[in-house]
């Protein structure tokens, strides 16, 4: 029969990486915590209706890559493509607004979309996603782009640059889109049939376009800045501001619009050298608009995304963390077995990590796996053993022995293992 392999695009998370997952999960918490962030977590499946409204039904995400279904309901769900409208969903059903009028969330999760594999990419892809609602004030977005490079260090990652714009508002934007609109019309031709069919349904999108070609083309495309409204001048100043107040290093991209139609005012990306040509590792900006878009009350938002995968891809390489037990009971006979799962039982419920070998193997196997489970200890007894009423404790790094007494084992291994 032939076997099952997984499905294109995802994978699996083996034993041997998951305590980095672990690991990077437990800095992010530690670090959104110390600035008032809480986790929220969300369902992975959503009415398709709230990404077509949030993420905009002219992008690629809802266009080509949102894995769409009826259920037997007949109702259209998807498995979210981005955690961002969730967390506002949630937020707005569960009234968060009325107890907490500044309120700051994370979350962590897979999100799903059918796009070409490619390094540090997956279709079904993990994230860390923060939220901050209720704050316009140019503060927020620069308190928000410190804490993600601060996670981003803490978590060892080098090589990083800071790339930040501004994507303007609603009074300034259409001026701008419109200019974006009446130059791309002298390259009709030489567009590609995406950027064709962009310029006249999401004009701004021509800037994430990745054809070498079009590039070219939009390299000399007028730019926000050049159009923004004094309001949102003045806000980019103040968060330029803020950041060099504080020696954080960033570059003006006047070209990044990000690749969802929410975003207005502050736009970043965090990218990593480590990455290659597609080297962005996170990325976000203010949705101010967004919460009453999708039928909430008038509050500022802003948040970013950091894709898991391409974080753990940039890390420095490091030795695996290597599985280890603090003690394995090698119990020969079945009097010892049974007295081997007894002890087993409460060594674990006192926050010992103890293994044995239920098949009754040879004392040279059971030795053998001991030391494949990195085992500090190795209680070794048997009918001899039990009937003398002493048990032999091996320390598996010295080799060294000593006999434990039956009468108070739990405790005697306890003091032991604690005492190491």
């Amino acid at each position: 029969m032939e076997k099952i392999t997984v499905i294109k695009g995802f994978k699996d998370i083996l034993p041997d990486d998951s305590p980095l997952w672990c690991e990077v999960e437990s800095v992010a918490r530690n670090v959104f915590s110390s600035y008032g962030f809480r986790e929220i977590r969300v369902p992975i499946i959503e009415k398709t209706e709230l990404f077509k409204r949030s993420i905009g039904e002219t992008t690629d995400i809802v266009e080509k890559e949102m894995y769409t279904f009826r259920d037997r309901d007949d109702d259209l769900l998807t498995l979210r493509p981005e955690a961002t409208a969730s967390v506002i969903r949630s937020y707005i059903e569960h009234n968060m607004l009325a107890y907490e009028p500044v309120t700051r969330l994370f979350t962590i999760g897979p999100m799903f979309r059918r796009e070409r594999p490619q390094k540090g990419r997956f279709r079904q892809f993990h994230q860390i996603d923060v939220e901050l609602f209720g704050e316009d004030n140019p503060q927020a977005d620069a308190e928000v782009i410190l804490m993600l490079v601060h996670f981003l260090e803490s978590t060892g990652l080098q090589d990083l640059s800071l790339e930040i714009n501004s994507l303007g508002c609603k009074a300034c934007r259409p001026g701008f889109s419109q200019a974006v609109i009446d130059y791309l019309k002298g390259f009709e031709k030489e567009l590609c049939p995406d950027c064709q069919r962009r310029m006249n349904t999401n004009p701004l999108r021509v800037f994430d376009c990745k054809v070498e070609s079009c590039g070219i083309i939009i390299k000399k495309a007028p730019r926000i800045l050049d159009y923004l409204c004094p309001g949102c001048t003045g806000h980019f100043a103040q968060v330029k501001s803020c950041l060099s107040d504080l020696q954080v290093k960033y570059e003006i991209n006047p070209a990044m619009v990000r690749g969802l139609d929410y975003y207005v005012k502050t736009a970043f990306e965090v990218k990593s050298g480590a990455l290659g040509a597609q080297n962005s590792l996170a990325g976000g900006g203010r949705y101010d608009g967004l919460v009453s878009d999708l039928g909430g009350p008038e509050v500022a938002g802003i948040g970013f995304g950091i894709g898991i995968e391409r974080l753990l891809a940039c890390l420095p390489d490091r030795e695996k963390t290597k599985y280890k037990t603090d003690l394995f009971i090698a119990a020969l006979g079945d009097r010892a077995q049974r007295i081997g799962f007894m002890l087993s039982y409460e060594l674990r419920r006192a926050g010992i990590t103890a293994a044995m070998d239920y098949s009754d193997k040879s004392l040279k196997s059971q030795m053998k796996r001991a030391d494949k489970l990195n085992s500090s200890y190795t209680l070794i007894f048997g009918d001899k053993e039990i009937d003398e009423k002493s048990l032999e404790l091996r320390n598996m790094n010295t080799k060294k022995q000593q006999v434990l007494p039956l009468d108070n084992l739990l405790e005697s291994i306890i003091s032991v293992i604690k005492e190491r």
